[in-house]
């Protein structure tokens, strides 16, 4: 079976190479264009160019898929099947036709909740307490596709989005290379997605990062975890602004107003939430600085009750 994959993150590395180690025929790799990245702005590629540079896969970078030559590309490596994850780009319709047993897409979600962008982020930010991956036919529609396949995990009460979306991505992998067996025996379900469950997300941006002390312990851990590692939450403590990375329940209650700080100490820093009750700050960095524990900040930076 002839297979064409598609994508471009480290989300999708992992899967293509399991279809490598799986022995399936990978004869070429879509994946985004080269951009400038870091400090000095220097041309770097894809982690999923650079996996199949290592394996002598023709790889493919178009900028769009609108003037056809894209497709053409496509046509012309005559592929069985299209896999694709975390690819960046929604193929027009003539692209999806060419593969005759189709092009199916890995999505980070338990389709149809989490369609677009961020799904790993939201599943946490939203305090969820299972999410999954899902293998989908791809239609032209943003992740409306028939579902072939899924399987799902609990989420930890206090697990970032970064080391949810280290589990997913084996996850997703390994479904991902079974689900194209399938696809390859003819045994692969089809299963149409319920419009009524449908959610959509949007891309996280660096004006989330704010704590709003307002809301409970529990909305608080998990902003504090959906937005690690990127943007990261942040919160004026002690007339510092700080990134927060951890924060631990309490069993404290308090008459204080949100954002106030109840404690200061060897534990960390105690804040006053929505409902009386606290939150305490665990990890944080300040400007210029590593992370360090909130107790280490402490020891320089004193931080008296309000």
């Amino acid at each position: 079976m002839r297979i064409v994959f598609m994508g471009t993150s480290d989300f999708a590395r992992a899967s293509l190479s399991a279809l490598i180690e799986d022995g399936q025929e990978i004869v070429g790799v879509f994946t985004q264009p080269d951009r400038p990245r870091g400090r000095g702005m220097e041309m770097s590629y894809s982690p999923v160019k650079a996996l199949s540079l290592e394996h002598g896969i023709p790889v493919f970078q178009p900028e769009t898929f609108r003037d056809g030559t894209a497709c053409d590309q496509l046509r012309s490596l005559v592929p069985d099947l299209v896999a694709a994850v975390a690819y960046g780009r929604i193929l027009p319709p003539e692209c999806l036709d060419i593969p005759p047993l189709g092009c199916i897409n890995l999505h980070g979600s338990l389709l149809p909740r989490y369609r677009g962008a961020a799904p790993v982020q939201w599943a946490v930010l939203n305090g969820d307490e299972v999410t999954g991956v899902t293998v989908q036919y791809m239609a032209p529609g943003m992740d409306t596709g028939d579902i072939i396949s899924s399987r799902e995990t609990t989420i930890g009460e206090f697990e970032t989005s970064g080391e949810l979306f280290g589990r997913l991505m084996e996850i997703g992998a390994e479904l991902l290379t079974e689900t194209v067996r399938a696809v390859g025996a003819g045994t692969a379900g089809r299963t149409p997605q319920n419009e009524a469950e449908a959610t959509y997300t949007t891309m996280l941006t660096k004006a989330m990062s704010p704590i709003d002390w307002n809301n409970t312990p529990r909305q608080i851990v998990k902003h504090i975890c959906g937005l690690d590692p990127w943007p990261v939450a942040s919160a004026r403590l002690g007339g510092a602004e700080l990134r927060v990375f951890r924060a631990e329940y309490t069993d404290h209650t308090t008459a204080r107003s949100p954002g106030s700080i109840v404690a200061a100490g060897k534990d960390g820093i105690e804040v006053a939430c929505g409902g009386g009750q606290t939150l305490l700050v665990t990890e944080v960095q300040p400007a210029g600085k590593k992370r360090m524990s909130a107790a280490a900040y402490l020891l320089g930076h004193p931080i008296a009750v309000s």
